[in-house]
């Protein structure tokens, strides 16, 4: 009977890996399972996972057909949100899927807003940002104060933007909004963090607008 839990455990286990993985489909017909950490240059960065073992590995995005996401099955726990606490868009916006890396300050959405604009922003992933610490887009939890972040008393790594090259950074978080924009011009986003030399990881963000 020992010997059967333990089984059933670990089947149990390797189910809920497959469960949250996305999958790297190369051109030559092999998928890959893992996790998508970034995009760096001409390569993705991906984390391989097979079981319990795991190991990172660089692809040329010439070798690669398609990465297929599993957002809907994804979880982080103390960050859930049911669907009565996402807001209902309104119709008639656009959509804009952007790839934030946690390596780069910023990252520009190509992205133009106006003063009074109301955007929402749906974010999964996760950002590596230092020795075992790794966040989704709501940042680390009970995070010290750093005045040298862009945001000093916000998380860690969550989830921030800026309008225009010089414009304020705003909190966003795992907060789905709306926002309303307070300045015009082209919408950035990055991660709440000072030391971007050490970091992996991304978060894809979908803007409505």
């Amino acid at each position: 009977m020992r010997y059967r839990t333990l089984c059933t455990a670990l089947l149990l286990s390797a189910a809920a890996t497959a469960t949250f993985a996305d999958t790297l489909v190369l051109t030559n017909g092999r998928r890959i399972d893992g996790e998508l950490l970034g995009v760096s240059g001409r390569e993705i960065e991906f984390e391989q996972r097979s079981g319990s073992n795991r190991r990172t590995i660089r692809v040329p995005r010439d070798e690669i057909a398609r990465i297929e996401f599993n957002e809907d099955t994804r979880s982080s726990g103390r960050n859930d949100r049911s669907s009565s606490d996402t807001p209902s868009l309104p119709r008639g916006l656009r959509e804009r899927q952007i790839n934030v890396t946690a390596r780069e300050p910023w990252t520009d959405t190509g992205v133009d807003v106006r003063g009074g604009q109301e955007i929402y922003l749906k974010a999964s992933g996760e950002v590596r940002w230092g020795p075992n610490r790794r966040d989704d887009a709501a940042g680390e939890h009970n995070s010290p104060r750093n005045p040298n972040r862009p945001l000093p008393d916000r998380p860690a790594a969550a989830l921030i933007g800026r309008v225009g090259e010089n414009g304020d950074a705003f909190f966003i978080g795992d907060d789905p909004g709306p926002f309303r924009v307070r300045g015009s011009g082209r919408l950035f986003l990055g991660i709440n963090d000072d030391n971007f030399s050490d970091n992996t990881g991304s978060l894809r963000v979908t803007v409505s607008y």
